[in-house]
This record gives C-alpha cells, structure tokens and sequence, in this order.
C-alpha cells in the first residue's frame, strides 16, 4: 500500500493578517507557517493504514525552499518520504496540475488530501486531481477505512451520513474524525533529517485566475448592552438597528 498525502503550507491560526504591494500580496514578515491542519489529518491517516510494515507514506507539497521546514515536520511525524515541487503555489489548479503530473509518473494505490486549507478554504484540490487523472474523488469524509483493494469511506450529509465502498486507487479529501494529528516524536524529529526529500519542477501550467486585491473584514461594530427587563428596548434595537425582524 502507497499513499500519497498532499499537504499545504498555511499561516499558524493565531497570525494577524496583513497584505502588501498594494494589497495583491500576502505579508509574511514575522508569520509561522504550519501544516494545513487538515493535510495533519490526513498524513495521521495514512500513518495508521502503513502501519506495522503494510505500506509507505509520501508527502507532497507545492511550494518553495522555504517551506521545507513544514515537509520536514512531516517526515518527522512519520512519513517515509517526501516531495517538493519547486514552484510556488499560485492557486488549486496550478497545485493540482503539478501533483497530478508527479502521479502519473509515480502512480500510487491512495491519494489524500486534507478537506481543504484553512488559508483559501477552497476544498478544491481532491476534486481536481480526481479529475486529471481520471480516478474517482470524495471530498471531506469523516472515516475511511481499507480492506484488501476497496475502502469504505463515510461522510455526513443533510439529514445523515453516506457510507461508499470505493476500489483503489482513487482520491479522498480528509476531515476532522478521520484520525487525531500526530505529534512527533525525538526519534521522529531526528530521523526527519535523513529521510528523502525529493525535489522535482515544475510543469507548465496556463494561468486561469490572477488575484487584483485582498481585503480584511470589516471591524466589528460595538456591543450594545440591554437590561434584561427591557424587552421593548431589545425589539426596536433589533428591528431598527440589525434589521432582523
């Protein structure tokens, strides 16, 4: 069994989001990058179905030199190896372009991905590669599980939950209660310096989406405090003010 986990490298959440040149740019100064929390659920995954010697782990990640820091902690919490293509990730398609062409030179029996990443929140990419490489795709399931060549993937719907048997390989975008994110460990952490770490380049890809601006929030308004016996009050605050009734 070989499995390929996509992972992402995204601002921690406690970082205060700012932009530059003239708004078209992310600013970095001073940010800590993590592992897309969701990726986390997915290489947990991965680790727990090769466990014992049954198959290996590969991570994969879109980006530049200096996001192998993030790959590193992957190996650390149990991949067996990793790859980087050289490229920064510009949007889902280039992203899913570039994994899908390392997979077809490199078939695997699983790809996973994380739902989606916690930056764009955009649950695209486990779609996109199902399509480019003509396998079958599910996105943010809750528990999968493998017996022999199929897998028994579950996802909550309206009303429910979905249970699907799917052969391999195919494609599956990860959600919370899949598997706990794992914390690596010394040994971890020490063998990550040696494990393999491949660097490829990246594949032409046309440009299909080009960012004019970001803009942050806007800020909260104030509170408005109403006595608890003051029901009048609270009515005409909320039909006049917030306009919901």
């Amino acid at each position: 069994m070989n499995i390929l986990v996509c992972i992402s490298n995204v601002p921690d959440t406690t970082t205060k989001v700012t932009f530059n040149a003239n708004n078209t740019q992310f600013n970095t100064a001073g940010v800590q990058f993590i592992i897309n929390p969701y990726d986390e659920i997915a290489l947990a995954r991965a680790i727990e179905l090769t466990d014992g010697g049954k198959g290996t782990v590969t991570v994969i990640h879109v980006g530049e030199a200096a996001n192998e820091p993030t790959i590193r902690k992957a190996l650390a919490i149990g991949a067996t190896d990793a790859v980087r293509v050289n490229a920064p990730a510009h949007d889902a398609y280039f992203v899913a372009v570039q994994i899908a062409a390392y997979i077809k030179q490199h078939p695997f029996d699983l790809v996973l991905t994380g739902r989606e990443s916690i930056d764009y929140n955009g649950s695209k990419l486990a779609a996109m590669l199902g399509e480019l490489l003509d396998l079958p795709s599910v996105s943010i399931i809750k528990k999968l599980d493998l017996d022999g060549t199929q897998a028994t993937v579950e996802r909550e719907i309206e009303g429910g939950k979905e249970t699907l048997t799917i052969p391999l390989p195919f494609v599956a975008g990860t959600a919370e209660g899949v598997a706990e994110s794992k914390i690596p460990n010394m040994r971890g952490i020490m063998s990550a310096r040696t494990k393999p770490l491949a660097v490829v380049e990246p594949v032409e890809v046309k440009t299909l989406t080009e960012i004019i601006s970001y803009e942050t929030p806007a800020p909260r308004g104030q509170v408005k405090l109403v006595a608890a016996d003051d029901v009048a009050k609270l009515v005409a605050l909320l039909h006049n003010e917030a306009r919901v009734i």
